[in-house]
């Protein structure tokens, strides 16, 4: 379900071509059909509308989002840039390597050209909620991956998300705590349709489902379930050092699914 690679496409007068060309040597977890995705949702924000990104690491998704949106759309960046919640070895928060990441973020930004568009704010996902003002047109969401966190993500700064409004979700059917708060929360929803994914990047719309519509998006999600199992085999097979099953499974490049 990747996105078809072409990257020539031209949004509010840039060209994500080159935005991807700005993302070398910044370090992430967006594949370059994942950006391509979140590019075009957000080209599709017109001002004064609200982007917020609940995750921006060093800063390459928000390169993308900051580069694929209109003059006058407003893009709220939250990380508190704790060292932590950094992978599944990089959970406990370090300051040190906190302190790292947030110089590495603003620097990436400004040499990408578009830290003057984006506010930062340094603080917990759940401590910014007052940091946003009005509804939020597209909200991305790839904080931290544990069950708790992340269905707290999704509920309550998914719940800012205006009626027709987007929500893309990194590690959908991908990390385990993810996938959880995605089946409690929006699998049997009559809130958000699901609009497909681009490896694991899930993208969902805010609009109400009648009862059949509810049933027919909650199968499209559970059949994605197949796609959490084989990345879930992946990653076994990468921890117990067996290569050659990981990629039977399909994992090519021998690189944690994402």
């Amino acid at each position: 379900m990747e996105t078809p690679t072409e990257f020539e496409t031209i949004e509010n007068g840039h060209r994500l071509s080159d935005t991807l060309e700005r993302l070398d040597g910044v370090e992430g977890w967006l594949s370059d059909a994942q950006a391509h995705r979140l590019w075009e949702a957000a080209a599709r924000v017109r001002a004064p509308g609200q982007i917020v990104e609940v995750g921006s690491f060093r800063g390459r998704s928000t390169i993308v989002l900051a580069a694929g949106s209109a003059d006058g759309v407003d893009l709220v960046a939250i990380d508190p840039h704790a060292g932590g919640d950094r992978g599944p070895q990089e959970i406990t928060p370090d300051a040190d390597r906190g302190g790292q990441d947030f110089a590495a973020f603003h620097a990436n930004l400004r040499r990408a050209g578009v830290e003057g568009r984006v506010r930062h704010v340094r603080a917990r996902s759940l401590d910014a909620l007052d940091a946003i003002e009005g509804d939020v047109d597209l909200l991305y969401v790839d904080g931290a991956h544990r069950y708790r966190p992340a269905r707290a993500d999704i509920e309550r700064l998914g719940a800012r998300v205006k009626p027709g409004g987007a929500m893309l979700v990194h590690d959908s059917f991908n990390a385990i705590g993810v996938t959880l708060a995605q089946l409690r929360l929006l699998v049997l929803s009559r809130q958000w349709r699901y609009r497909g994914r681009c490896g694991s990047l899930a993208e969902y719309r805010r609009e109400q489902l009648t009862p059949g519509a509810t049933i027919i998006n909650a199968l499209r999600q559970l059949a994605e379930l197949t796609y959490f199992a084989r990345n879930l085999l992946v990653k076994l097979a990468l921890v117990a050092r067996l290569r050659p099953l990981a990629r039977l499974l399909g994992n090519s490049d021998g690189g944690w699914p994402y």
